[in-house]
């Protein structure tokens, strides 16, 4: 257990309300004033609809025994004061529950694209080496195989310092987790112990919460600093990605295409259901080799990038390196993440490429690989950020044949957003056949009507998603059930 007293020692600026509530002992933190049992110290956050000091009596009623507050509140409950809750929730939780992090090997990744599948492959490298493995992101939280409840791709701090808990307590290892800006800027990871943060890649997204890609980037490189993270690996694959491993703070481990780069990637095979690689450099980074051959099931030059980043990452924690390979060699397909739905005459696949480089990089996959057309059908979220709506237009028009559509357009008219779409498209010098249909399903049987022998449909945006969100209300809908229901019933099949 740990006292009021202890919370009061570790976090920066804090009083104690009353002060002699120091014995006050907390077994558990959270944010959410119905889980606060008894025991629990309850965080009272300021978000953008609520402020967690309104629920103080709440927790009160449903058993706390103390709450984390900017100001006191007038509950007759022991109270902790700081300057910000958010800063002070995870080292909160962290010390509450032992400092969890630490007794865990946690290897972090973040980037724009590529996440979900580094963290899946890391999961797949720590499994084979028989280490216990845990994964936190936006698929999927896992113990040891077995999903978890989860809610977002970062989770609050008091969160997810109980589920490191619960993993150290189950026999985990190694945990590859999903680090998103929104995480990085709200303060959800700190008091978190990673010994390898991973970068991926950056391009524009989320700027609706950002600002600016500057301020997106800034907060990708926290994670980046002594603060958080032992070791970093950043791809070089982008001038983003050059400039963080310049300006790190920790020790940067560098893998790119290029001479610059400390580990070097060359892509030696990519066909739709296999990509294979090769990885050059120095035997201490290699575990031992000075070139290992890494082989995916994955397609495509991207996914290549994101099999050598959970290679070197696992090989860092001090997995061995022919297991990780292994691990990553036999990795099933990442749900949503190209993931081949139809193969017939025509190839269906679902993508959950949202922006303007992903979908950049998923076509430049699909174009060596593809004997016919590419057919891409794609949307844009309502209540995001618009400003990259052009330009995910004006990427699209390099396949051939584009069914704009709604994605989860929210509170947006759905009509609104294809025009801002298409005006992109309409700007992109192409011959690319382009239609639009709001209604997402009528446009997957629209892609598949038109699609012909050797041609590819690819559905992108939502990729693993099972519902799509219009007007307030999220109604069931999976790309990938959709595109398979609607092909059997053009086949005749259904």
């Amino acid at each position: 257990m740990t006292t009021l007293a202890q919370l009061h020692d570790v976090l920066p600026g804090a009083r104690l309300e009353p002060d002699d509530a120091g014995r006050v002992e907390v077994v558990d933190v959270t944010h959410d004033s119905r889980e606060s049992g008894p025991g629990a110290m309850f965080v009272a956050l300021r978000g953008a609809a609520t402020d967690g000091h309104a629920h103080v009596a709440a927790a009160a009623d449903s058993g706390a025994v103390a709450a984390l507050v900017e100001e006191r509140v007038d509950v007759a409950l022991p109270q902790v004061v700081v300057p910000d809750t958010r800063l002070a929730a995870g080292p909160a939780a962290a010390l509450v529950h032992g400092r969890p992090s630490t007794a865990l090997d946690v290897v972090a990744i973040t980037g724009t694209n590529g996440k979900t599948t580094t963290s899946y492959l890391v999961e797949a490298a720590a499994a084979a080496a028989g280490r216990g493995a845990g994964l936190i992101g936006t698929v999927a939280t896992r113990i040891h195989g077995r999903d978890q409840p989860a809610v977002r791709t970062t989770p609050e701090g008091p969160d997810l310092q109980r589920l490191f808990a619960r993993m150290r307590d189950r026999g985990v290892r190694t945990v590859a987790m999903e680090v998103s800006s929104h995480g990085l800027a709200l303060h959800r990871v700190d008091g978190t112990r990673f010994v390898v943060a991973v970068f991926t890649n950056l391009s524009q997204d989320h700027l609706d919460f950002h600002g600016d890609l500057e301020e997106y980037f800034a907060a990708k490189a926290r994670l980046f600093t002594p603060g958080l993270s032992d070791r970093g690996l950043v791809g070089v694959f982008d001038d983003w990605g050059r400039r963080l491993a310049d300006q790190a703070s920790i020790e940067v481990v560098t893998i790119g295409e290029g001479p610059d780069a400390d580990v070097r990637l060359e892509v030696e095979e990519a066909t739709l259901h296999r990509t294979r690689g090769r990885l050059t450099g120095p035997a201490d980074l290699l575990g031992g080799h000075t070139e290992v051959e890494l082989t995916t099931r994955l397609a495509g030059r991207f996914n290549l990038r994101n099999a050598a980043q959970a290679w070197l990452s696992a090989v860092m924690t001090g997995i061995d390196a022919t297991d990780a390979a292994a691990g990553i060699a036999h990795a099933d397909d990442i749900p949503g993440r190209f993931e081949v739905v139809v193969e017939d005459d025509v190839t269906a696949l679902v993508d959950y490429a949202h922006s303007p480089d992903a979908i950049t990089a998923l076509l430049d996959t699909l174009r060596p690989i593809t004997p016919g057309r590419i057919i891409l059908v794609v949307g844009a979220g309502g209540d995001r950020d618009r400003a990259k709506r052009g330009p995910m237009g004006a990427a699209a028009v390099a396949a051939d044949v584009v069914v704009f559509t709604s994605d989860n357009p929210r509170s947006e008219s759905p009509q609104d957003i294809l025009e801002e779409l298409l005006a992109g498209a309409t700007g992109a010098p192409t011959r690319a056949h382009v239609e639009a249909l709001a209604d997402r399903e009528a446009a997957i049987d629209r892609a598949l009507a038109v699609a012909e022998p050797g041609d590819v449909v690819v559905v992108a945006g939502k990729g693993h998603e099972t519902g799509q969100e219009i007007a307030g209300v999220v109604r069931p809908f999976d790309d990938r059930e959709v595109l398979a229901r609607r092909f059997r019933r053009q086949q005749g099949r259904a």
